[in-house]
């Protein structure tokens, strides 16, 4: 499979690139520097380009069999320029796939958004999504509703609390509304998206990741 990595220099995406590569996909690592990812693999090519940017998107999309958004601001700061961070760019990537047949699409999300907001414990409610990170958890639920109506074979990922630690293999994937582990490594979630382009078992579910 030929699987496009959207924010693939860093964090969970380059984590995504890696796993993808190690399951014997092709993968194009697409970033604003995607310099920055410290791989180097005969299926790997990597291609800068402006997940905000139409143009660079649609460019990159044709040609593959899925795609994978794992794009994300750096600093909370960048939501003050730009609040649809999320919801921004992978409008541009639905609207190439759809103009290029390209159906599978895996989205990084997060728990907490839409109807997983109280799987939270309240004090995350109250003071991170209702006020700390209220603006990246709006934009996340519009990019959640632009998946859902797309019409592709899409699957969102919510993954709980965000580690650096290594992949386990033994996290809980559930798309039924209940509570997961509250902290998850970045590389089992990475895993999960990739898996989420090879298998329907996902297929146009919004799934609580923990573990």
């Amino acid at each position: 499979m030929n699987i496009l990595v959207l924010g693939a220099s860093q964090g969970t995406g380059a984590l995504a690139v890696q796993s993808a590569l190690s399951r014997g996909h092709s993968v194009t690592a697409f970033a604003r520097s995607p310099q920055k990812l410290q791989i180097e693999h005969p299926q790997l090519r990597k291609l800068v380009g402006d997940f905000h940017d139409a143009a660079s998107v649609a460019a990159a999309v044709p040609g593959h069999d899925a795609v994978v958004i794992t794009a994300s601001a750096t600093q909370l700061s960048a939501f003050k320029t730009e609040p649809h961070y999320f919801s921004k760019g992978t409008a541009h990537a639905i609207a190439a796939m759809q103009a290029n047949g390209v159906k599978r699409l895996a989205v990084l999300s997060a728990l907490g958004t839409g109807n997983s907001l109280n799987l939270l414990p309240w004090i995350l409610r109250k003071l991170a999504v209702g006020w700390m990170l209220k603006v990246p958890f709006a934009d996340h639920e519009l990019q959640e509703q632009l998946v859902m109506a797309s019409g592709l074979q899409w699957v969102v990922a919510r993954p709980s609390g965000l580690t650096n630690g290594p992949a386990r293999g033994k996290y809980v994937a559930t798309a039924e509304l209940r509570k997961v582990p509250a902290m998850i490594s970045r590389a089992d979630v990475a895993e999960f998206l990739v898996k989420a382009t090879e298998s329907d078992a996902w297929l146009r579910q919004a799934v609580q990741l923990g573990g």
